[in-house]
């Protein structure tokens, strides 16, 4: 047999073995050793918009110009962002594909019996970029509740009318409601959209009574007078309100959700790109401008390593897991 049919025989065999399955699929793959030599894709599992889409973008944008290459933002929304990680799991582990995500990560596994994805086995963890607080917020024309004591004393009054906005199932929004609701004592009723921007608009129609929504969204709405703002669901006061108390403040103990993003690539990611990846989005974290534009949004950077990313996730796993359970809060 000649050196060219030998060759031919084994690459066949070897293509053979990992299409039954036999072979790991990562095993044949060759190391773009120009990476990046293409646009990379930035999935938001989210419309556009939101406190995600804008970090996404103006990281995306950062990055971009330090590593010569475009980042293409592809907005893919729906069921609590689990589309978008879906879509992110089946692709390669080439480096170019990522995905912005939130806590949805960390509790979807336990809020859907069926999730298509592992977010832990289908992801490499790249960086934890930033927490940007939800707020409880209130028709300001249209409801008279100016406390979250008055809130609960209102759901208290008529159980099961109040009704709170989400993003979506299982969305941070839509679990700061339920948390809200279990440790207050109160029933009010989850009433989800696909995405804070048509329950904002809802909200200030006056269609929804209550929205536990990212500071990000409720902020210019809040400045104009047209929300009233009650209560932050994080465990500390945001520089973006400095005035509005947490809800733990406000009347209830212990109450804390604090809303993080972070950033995944498809498993079977170079540990080299992993590593590029994570420089350039922690750089571009520090930047002056990027800092500007995630203080108008109320978020507060943060930035980690890939294995710090990791083991916040594992730990976000198992808290929600078990208050998920607790609260036999399911989605399907």
């Amino acid at each position: 047999m000649t050196f060219q049919r030998r060759t031919f025989a084994l690459l066949t065999a070897a293509a053979a073995l990992s299409g039954a399955g036999l072979l790991p699929s990562t095993a044949l793959a060759q190391p773009d050793a120009n990476w990046p030599s293409k646009p990379i894709k930035w999935v938001v599992p989210f419309p556009p918009g939101g406190a995600m889409d804008v970090i996404a973008r103006t990281l995306g944008e950062k990055a971009g110009r330090v590593l010569g290459t475009s980042f293409v933002i592809e907005n893919r929304p729906g069921a609590g962002g689990n589309i978008g990680a879906d879509y992110v799991a089946k692709q390669p582990g080439d480096g170019y594909t990522i995905m912005i995500t939130s806590i949805g990560m960390a509790t979807n596994k336990a809020l859907y019996a069926k999730l298509t994805y592992d977010p832990v086995k289908d992801f490499a963890p790249i960086s934890l970029l930033a927490v940007v607080p939800n707020v409880l917020v209130v028709n300001a024309a249209k409801n008279t509740d100016k406390s979250v004591k008055d809130v609960i004393a209102h759901a208290k009054k008529e159980p099961g009318k109040l009704t709170y906005a989400s993003a979506g199932n299982g969305t941070s929004i839509h679990l700061a409601g339920e948390v809200f609701a279990s440790m207050a004592g109160v029933d009010i009723l989850h009433v989800p959209y696909k995405g804070s921007g048509p329950a904002i608009t809802d909200m200030l129609g006056g269609q929804v009574d209550l929205m536990f929504d990212s500071i990000t969204s409720a902020r210019p709405h809040i400045q104009s007078g047209k929300l009233r703002a009650l209560g932050l669901t994080t465990s500390k006061r945001s520089s973006a309100l400095p005035d509005v108390p947490t809800i733990a403040e406000a009347g209830v103990p212990g109450y804390e959700v604090s809303p993080w993003f972070a950033v995944f690539a498809p498993a079977g990611t170079p540990p080299e790109v992993v590593a590029k990846l994570n420089k350039v989005l922690n750089d571009g974290m520090k930047d002056p401008e990027t800092l500007k534009k995630l203080e108008s949004i109320g978020a507060e950077p943060i930035g980690t390593s890939p294995q710090e990313l990791a083991t916040h996730l594992n730990k976000e796993l198992d808290r929600w897991g078990k208050l998920i359970k607790e609260r036999n809060i399911r989605m399907d």
